[in-house]
């Protein structure tokens, strides 16, 4: 028997409309049960309410009316979604929809979007920078104003190089682009070799073209961090930390010699073992451990046994074996950043934007916190999201279509609902 004939035969119909007066008498059933949890009063229906008296049942019409008038009337104050349902259940209105009406209309609500507090949480997973060589890529920024020091300086200019941890830096009277460049000149290639990247935030004196023409005539791959993103060159950041600390404790009340303290706090950060390495960065660059105060005021073996006529050849094969050393240290790193990354990525709360959506701007974000005062909103715009630049790094276009400058952040981005 062929499909069609057994279709149409008489045991397949009589099957066919059992089943289907089966699910009309389960219908029915479950329709006389939620109807007696509605009645009529005076042509009108009420819904019997298990907090209270009955509840009025809207259409949508006065549903969205009743909704905007508890959420921004009179006596509104700009609920949340479930606070704002249960205060129109409580005013005695109801409707099937009315707890996801009230979500929605929360989050198209302009004002509450402007004034939306800041999210703190990770919305991207981390990508951790790798270097591939030593002296390959150096992270650059620019740590002040301290006391006025000697020669009227009150900055530092910092840089770091992301596989031995070295730290290069020197105190400046002034930013300036002639100043970035003379440091990344002296200071870096000509002890260290052209790098192949560099990495700085978007301050003016390595935007500037000066700054960035040098870099390019160089072939040095400039990278500027997206606008209050300083994760973006978290190490530089840490070790801004570590020497400002350092600083610190070394200067307690005598703030204006800090300049004179910066070559000491750089041996000692240079001396010390890194977390990451697990190695200190004199080593990582010379094949051996620098010789420091306590190892002449209690001779260690190695100061006791000097003999300079071996000397130079127990250094050739440290040098020898520094390689070795180098590439256990990629090792220790790469595991280094898979646990930040695990301990990361475990706070991160996913937060999607794509090209063509409009976003909202964290005012802190964009140099306008000192304007603000207690009734200013958090976030301005919406802006248009123009292009990519990299999973949750974006360029944003004003309402007039003009291309904003420098890239932003998701963190610093809002999903802005119309």
């Amino acid at each position: 028997m062929n499909q069609k004939k057994f279709l149409g035969s008489t045991p397949f119909l009589l099957s066919y409309k059992k089943a289907l007066s089966l699910r009309t008498q389960a219908m029915a059933v479950r329709l006389r049960r939620q109807a007696a949890n509605f009645t009529i009063i005076n042509g009108e229906l009420y819904k019997r309410s298990f907090t209270g008296p009955y509840l009025k049942c809207l259409p949508p019409s006065e549903a969205n009316y009743a909704l905007r008038e508890v959420h921004s009337g009179i006596c509104g104050e700009h609920l949340g979604g479930r606070a704002l349902a249960q205060k129109v259940l409580r005013q005695g209105f109801y409707w099937p929809t009315i707890k996801q009406d009230a979500l929605e209309l929360v989050r198209k609500c302009n004002s509450c979007q402007l004034h939306a507090n800041l999210t703190h949480l990770p919305a991207v997973e981390i990508s951790t920078l790798q270097s591939p060589w030593p002296f390959a890529q150096w992270g650059i920024d620019i740590m002040g104003p301290f006391p006025m020091a000697t020669g009227q300086r009150k900055f530092i200019i910092l840089a770091v190089d992301y596989f031995t941890k070295w730290v290069e830096a020197e105190p400046l009277a002034k930013i300036t682009e002639a100043n970035a460049k003379q440091f990344l000149w002296k200071s870096i290639i000509c002890r260290f070799g052209i790098p192949a990247k560099v990495i700085t935030d978007n301050g003016t004196q390595f935007t500037g073209r000066v700054f960035t023409t040098f870099c390019k005539d160089l072939h040095i791959h400039l990278v500027h961090t997206a606008v209050a993103h300083p994760q973006t060159n978290g190490q530089t950041e840490v070790t801004n930390r570590t020497i400002l600390r350092g600083l610190k404790t070394r200067l307690e009340k005598a703030g204006g010699q800090w300049a004179d303290e910066l070559p000491n706090v750089l041996w000692a950060y240079r001396t010390t073992a890194r977390t990451p390495t697990g190695e200190t960065p004199y080593n990582l660059c010379f094949g051996t451990e620098a010789v420091i105060p306590v190892d002449i005021g209690v001779p260690s073996h190695r100061v006791q046994t000097f003999d300079s006529n071996t000397n130079d050849e127990k250094l050739r094969h440290n040098l020898d074996l520094l390689p070795e050393v180098r590439n256990g240290t990629i090792l220790k790193v790469a595991a280094y950043h898979q646990r930040v990354a695990r301990h990361y990525n475990r706070r991160m709360k996913p937060r999607h934007i794509s090209v063509g959506d409009l976003v909202l701007r964290s005012i802190e974000a964009a140099g306008k916190g000192p304007q603000r005062n207690k009734l200013s909103p958090l976030w301005e715009g919406p802006y248009l999201v123009a292009a990519m630049v990299k999973p949750g790094t974006f360029k944003l276009k004003d309402a007039e279509g003009k291309m904003l400058p420098r890239t932003w952040n998701i963190e610093n981005l809002r999903k802005y609902y119309q």
